[in-house]
Parts: structure tokens; C-alpha cells; sequence
């Protein structure tokens, strides 16, 4: 943790994180702080529910097979959902805070919102999903609540928010309840932290693939920005999600929400020219305003532990490629605001 904490910080990082590095995933690290699981499913992660895949079985089976030797199958919900792991909780942001000391700009630590946990770790015991995710929510509150406490912005990873949906087939109607419901169970979990300490991270994803069945960011992100989070992390340097940055011009931003677009694809070993980051940034912030965005990356490069698809130096170079862009554009964003 501390070796990654250095690298961002000479990669010129403003805002950084633990890069996850205590974690297997991004979500079944749950498992070893919740009881309440057990008997696996027979399904694998990868491909349930991704319309996506199903039209291209041939590559679906192709990444389905390297995703599932790294994962498994999943694990289910089959009794009551409780707290347990507090001590390796504590150790972890001891870890952080040790690494951090003399850090001078933001720190978050990220954590599985309840509804991706319901997402990947179906339930077999609560009568609902209603009632699934509010006993996720109590049981993550803990791990929420500490992670600020210990002086951390927390951030909620929530692609289930996008995950399932079939742009052909799909009810949107009820997709949008599911997202709301899921957004309830996070703000009901997050009820005692500000606003401004938290962010939310969205995604369709991390995966390299056709993606020509993910749910527009136009149809859900009005209940996103309406949620407790004042940070909203998105995918914005796909091909399939790059031109979203456009629905932000004519929508206005609830009071001191932030954007945090992605600017670096997580699922590509092309390191990023910084004018095409700046560029990026620069959209945004036309739209946006120059003081509410944070340049980002899509989502992790490494979304479990075992499986590197970005080769580990270039994701070093491609942040490094970050933080010039960055500077690129604020440079011009502030010229710009001085001239004018």
C-alpha cells in the first residue's frame, strides 16, 4: 500500500487513493468482513444478464473463461447479513493512514455499496431484495462510518446501478426503480457522513467488450445526481461513453456537486496523449464549470487482484499521462477565466 500510495504521488496525483491493494476485488472482499454467506451459485461473475455478451457467445466464452479462473463462481446470501470484520477494517486504514502521513491533498478509500453486494452475492434468505439491501446497508454502515472517521473521503463503487440492462428488451421504467431503490439503501447507509465526503462511482463494466447494450448515462443520471453523494466518478473515455459529456450542457448540477469523468480508459494498454486528456477535461468543464470537475480515471485497472489487463507500468504512465493533461487544461481553463 505504501509502495502504491508513493507511485501515484510521483505519477503527480492530487487526489489519491490505497489502489485498493488490501483487497481481492472491488466487491467479494465483503466476504471476509460479512457473515451471512455460504453455499455458491452455479453461475459465474462474468455474463449473467450481460445482453452484450450473449450476441457475441464466441468472445463472451473467451473472456468468460479467463474472469471466472480469477474469480470463481459466487458466493449467496443464506443467512442474516452481519458486520465481523472490524479488526481488518481498522488494520487497513491504519495501513492508509501510515501511508499518507504528510499527504496534503484528498484521500478516499473505496467500499462496496450495498447494492453491488446484492448484485454479485444474490440473496437466498431475506424475503426481498428490499429487505436484502437494507441489512447490507446496516451491516456496511459500520465500514462506511469508519472509513471518514479515520479522515477518508468513501467512496461507493455502484456499477450494479448499470449492470443487467437490455437497451432491446429492457423495461426502463423498471429499471429506473431498481436503481432508485438501490440509491435509497445508499443513502440510508451514508446518513450520518456529509455529502461532501463521500463520492459515488458508476460504471458498465470494466471490462473491454462490446458494450452496445449498456443503459444511455441520460436515463439514469438525474436519480444519481439526486442521491446523498456529492461526487459522481463515471466512465468517460470509452468509445461507447465518451460523447455522454454532452447531456451535462443543458442539465443543471444540484449545489456543489462535482463530476469526476473518466479520462483514462481502464481497459486498454494505449497510454492516453495528455492534449487528448486536457481535451477531455476542457468538455467537461464547459459544461460543468471549471471548479466542479476532477479529472479521472474510468474505473481500476486491475478489477480483481489475479487478473492485470492493463500491464502494470503502463498504468503508471497512463496516470503519469494524467496529471500533465490535467495541468494542460487548468492552465487554458484559467487563462481563459482571467481573459475573460
Amino acid at each position: 500500500m505504501a509502495e502504491v500510495v508513493r507511485r501515484q504521488l510521483a505519477a503527480g496525483l492530487d487526489v489519491i487513493n490505497d489502489g485498493e491493494a488490501g483487497k481481492a476485488s472491488y466487491a467479494t472482499y465483503v466476504l471476509e468482513r460479512l457473515s451471512g454467506f455460504g453455499d455458491e451459485a452455479d453461475t459465474p461473475f462474468l455474463g449473467r444478464g450481460r445482453a452484450d455478451l450473449a450476441e457475441f457467445p464466441g468472445y463472451r466464452d473467451r473472456l468468460s473463461q479467463a474472469r471466472s479462473e480469477a474469480i470463481g463462481v459466487q458466493p449467496v446470501c443464506v443467512a442474516d447479513v452481519r458486520y465481523t470484520g472490524r479488526a481488518g477494517l481498522d488494520a487497513e486504514l491504519g495501513r492508509l493512514r501510515a501511508a499518507t502521513t504528510g499527504v496534503t491533498g484528498e484521500v478516499f478509500c473505496s467500499a462496496a455499496s450495498p447494492g453491488v453486494i446484492a448484485r454479485f452475492m444474490p440473496n437466498r434468505h431475506y424475503p426481498d431484495e428490499g429487505g436484502y439491501l437494507l441489512a447490507l446497508a446496516d451491516a456496511m454502515k459500520e465500514e462506511y462510518d469508519a472509513i471518514v472517521a479515520a479522515g477518508f473521503v468513501l467512496q461507493l463503487d455502484c456499477p450494479d446501478l448499470t449492470v443487467g440492462w437490455n437497451a432491446r428488451t429492457g423495461d426502463l421504467a423498471a429499471h429506473r426503480a431498481m436503481v432508485s431503490q438501490r440509491l435509497e439503501a445508499l443513502d440510508y447507509a451514508t446518513r450520518d457522513i456529509p455529502a461532501e465526503q463521500l463520492r459515488l462511482h458508476l460504471c458498465w463494466g470494466n471490462y473491454e467488450g462490446p458494450h452496445n447494450h449498456d443503459i444511455p448515462l441520460a436515463d439514469i443520471i438525474d436519480l444519481v445526481l439526486a442521491a446523498r453523494p456529492a461526487g459522481v466518478s463515471f466512465e468517460g473515455a470509452n468509445p461507447r461513453h465518451e460523447h455522454e459529456w454532452a447531456i451535462f450542457a443543458d442539465r443543471p448540477l444540484p449545489e456543489d456537486t462535482v463530476l469526476i469523468p473518466g479520462v483514462l480508459d481502464s481497459t486498454t494498454n494505449y497510454i492516453e496523449h495528455p492534449e487528448l486528456v486536457a481535451q477531455r477535461i476542457e468538455r467537461y468543464a464547459e459544461v460543468a464549470g471549471r471548479e466542479r470537475v476532477i479529472a479521472g480515471t474510468d474505473c481500476g485497472f486491475a478489477t480483481f487482484a489475479t487478473m492485470e489487463v492493463v500491464d502494470p507500468d503502463i498504468a503508471w504512465a497512463k496516470l503519469a499521462a494524467l496529471s500533465e493533461g490535467a495541468r494542460l487544461a487548468s492552465d487554458r481553463l484559467w487563462q481563459r477565466g482571467r481573459a475573460s
